[in-house]
């Protein structure tokens, strides 16, 4: 990375928050790497300690084959996960620096309705009664826990009297349900499904921007990768064969388009930092864009996805790791490498090399993913690391610090899956 590059991402860094930000801040990072020291995290120290050994050195070495048994060790994770949670839903992770009462962190609406999707798929292609078992017992869950508005709640299950709608949380369950009524019929999850389709159409501005992007983003912007949500949309809309559904979600890509540049740059598209948003975010709406784009037969939605991933194709560096940010010129705007977004560019290339037939989508995408299965860990003495994907690399890096969101294990198994299948 460039001088130059680096001092931009110090400058954004420290310059933005205020004096007790940075004391907070600063805080937190010094109670974590407290807990690190800590005898009962010993095995985890030696995994960071591995880790930036690897980073600093630049030895990762991605690591080809073995897709069905990383897949499986992936989805074993996410069922110990759910197990963890012990309500139906799925642990959002397991932080074992962040000093709670427990490393296993409480269930996540938003994450558990797209693992749903995940688990049937991966039950359909490998025959597994189990996981598939698991994602029914998560829509089931999520009916649960749906608000009365039909919305699903921001950030971890909470109390009814504590719940705050959250527009991209009610799409990501909407995906999940949808897939749960497609492996079963059973109507339970078409209507929980209608309740959160009718949630998010009425959410829509006059601009077909949402308006509930709930507490736990920054506020006062549009969130351009809640068009990820237009996925789910669709799919309901085909589902009941209602065009209401189908039109509200190409209105919400047609909007999201109207802020990408001619570098395929998409502004408003991240969590708290818009100016260098995260492959994360960059991810989501790629792949919302893409889907929605072959679902509704415009190819001028498949075009802008290229678009917009084309300079990370070329962004791949030869260790398989994308930055975890990037800012609108496609400069690196973090020194770490956010693995879920890696992940999920590597489902868009895959997408597009089933689409377009072009290798060099199929190339980055192995990459990618070859990268992540040389940071996935099959043999630890911790079980509740085995087959996990870091939120960060190094572990200490700047997304989902020091643990295992659960979301980065879930895109891996989607990236996994798109791998099988085009392997065979």
């Amino acid at each position: 990375m460039k001088f130059t590059s680096i001092a931009r991402i110090a400058r954004d860094k420290y310059s933005g928050a205020g004096l007790r930000q940075k004391y907070w801040d600063a805080s937190v990072v010094a109670g974590e790497i407290a807990r690190l020291l800590q005898p009962d995290n010993r095995v985890f120290r030696q995994h960071v300690l591995r880790d930036y050994w690897r980073y600093l050195t630049l030895t990762t070495c991605p690591e080809q084959g073995e897709t069905a048994l990383r897949t499986r060790t992936a989805i074993k994770w996410l069922l110990h996960a759910q197990q963890a949670a012990r309500d139906g839903g799925v642990s959002l992770g397991y932080f074992p620096c962040r000093g709670e009462l427990a490393a296993w962190m409480p269930s996540y609406p938003e994450t558990t309705g797209y693992i749903i999707t995940s688990l049937l798929a991966y039950a359909e292609c490998f025959d597994d009664l189990v996981a598939r078992d698991a994602a029914l017992t998560m829509a089931r869950w999520e009916i649960a826990i749906q608000m009365p508005s039909g919305a699903v709640q921001g950030g971890p299950v909470c109390p009814p009297a504590q719940q705050t709608a959250a527009t991209f949380n009610t799409g990501m369950v909407l995906d999940g349900w949808c897939s749960a009524f497609r492996a079963t019929g059973a109507g339970e999850f078409l209507e929980a499904g209608r309740r959160a389709a009718d949630f998010l159409v009425g959410d829509l501005d006059e601009n077909n921007y949402f308006r509930t992007n709930g507490a736990y983003v920054s506020a006062g912007e549009i969130k351009t990768y809640t068009c990820l949500c237009a996925w789910s949309m669709y799919r309901f809309g085909e589902i009941v064969g209602e065009r209401l559904y189908q039109d509200a979600a190409i209105k919400v890509i047609e909007a999201a388009l109207r802020q990408q540049r001619s570098n395929g740059w998409f502004a408003h598209n991240c969590l708290t930092q818009s100016a260098a948003p995260l492959t994360h975010t960059i991810g989501y709406t790629l792949q919302g864009v893409l889907e929605v784009g072959v679902l509704a037969q415009r190819p001028d939605f498949v075009a802008a996805a290229r678009i917009g991933v084309d300079p990370l194709v070329a962004r791949v560096d030869r260790h398989g790791l994308l930055a975890g940010r990037y800012y609108a010129d496609w400069e690196p705007g973090a020194l770490s490498s956010c693995l879920t977004g890696n992940a999920q560019i590597a489902i868009v290339c895959y997408r597009l090399s089933e689409l377009t037939g072009e290798s060099k989508y199929s190339k980055a995408a192995n990459t990618l993913v070859d990268a992540l299965k040389a940071l996935q860990e099959t043999a630890s003495p911790n079980a509740a690391l085995n087959g996990a994907i870091p939120g960060s690399f190094p572990l200490f890096g700047g997304y989902m610090r020091a643990g295992y969101p659960n979301w980065a294990t879930k895109y891996f198994v989607d990236a996994l899956l798109l791998q099988y299948r085009l392997d065979r």
